[in-house]
């Protein structure tokens, strides 16, 4: 099959990554947030509101937050298979919980720059933000959550948890409900902890990349997030 490249989004990132891989097993690499783009993370975050009704509200917290694609594939000249991964640290958002542990919908949200993912090749960048994610007519991908599972009211003050978060995706215009497997931690008024999710390039109504350099790519695209959130006050 030929790579729809005009309409792909975030999760095509991978396809950039065969366009892109050196002979070297790719490493990956941290988006360059800079003192300003911090800075107006932390801003939009402090700046945020609590919402009526809300019994908890956390807000991202710029620094140890993450998000990252993923996806096996083998290149011409390797003899082993690798990851591809692109990673930003330049996302914001918050999520509202009521009383009785309900996600407030219209209270919750994360937000990724989609210019902002970088991976170990600046030419696999370059055609990410450009031509598969369009970053400058779309420059979001957008989380909503709709509901959390595995954590109960009143929250832990220690320890972890196992939890499962179900969310609207967009990318480009295009939504996808996802499912989050993920471990939460809990000290002093703030969770952090790790979540992903995985999907075919059918669910995405995606064809899977073909080009010269790529033997072959796995059926199974993850999307990861590191997060650190604060309690809001």
């Amino acid at each position: 099959m030929k790579a729809n490249y005009g309409r792909s989004y975030l999760v095509l990132a991978i396809a950039a990554a065969s366009v892109a891989c050196s002979a070297g097993e790719p490493e990956t690499a941290y988006a360059d947030s800079g003192p300003s783009t911090t800075k107006a993370i932390a801003d939009k975050a402090v700046r945020a509101a609590p919402q009526p009704g809300a019994a908890l509200r956390f807000v991202l917290s710029p620094d140890g937050s993450a998000a990252r694609y993923r996806v096996r594939e083998r290149l011409v000249g390797k003899d082993l298979p690798n990851d591809a991964v692109g990673e930003t640290k330049a996302l914001t958002g918050a999520i509202s919980i009521d009383s009785s542990g309900k996600v407030i919908r219209q209270a919750s949200k994360f937000v990724v720059n989609a210019g902002t993912f970088v991976s170990d090749q600046r030419r696999r960048d370059g055609y990410v933000r450009g031509r598969l994610l369009e970053s400058d007519s779309y420059p979001e991908v957008v989380l909503l959550p709709t509901a959390v599972n595995g954590i109960s009211m009143p929250l832990p003050t220690s320890g972890s948890r196992a939890f499962e978060m179900t969310g609207d995706l967009t990318v480009r215009g295009v939504t996808k409900p996802t499912l989050w497997k993920g471990t939460a931690q809990f000290q002093d008024g703030r969770v952090t902890g790790s979540a992903a999710t995985s999907f075919t390039f059918d669910d995405i109504q995606m064809d899977q990349p073909n080009v010269p350099v790529l033997l072959s790519v796995a059926d199974t695209i993850r999307l990861e997030i590191d997060f650190d959130l604060v309690r809001q006050r």
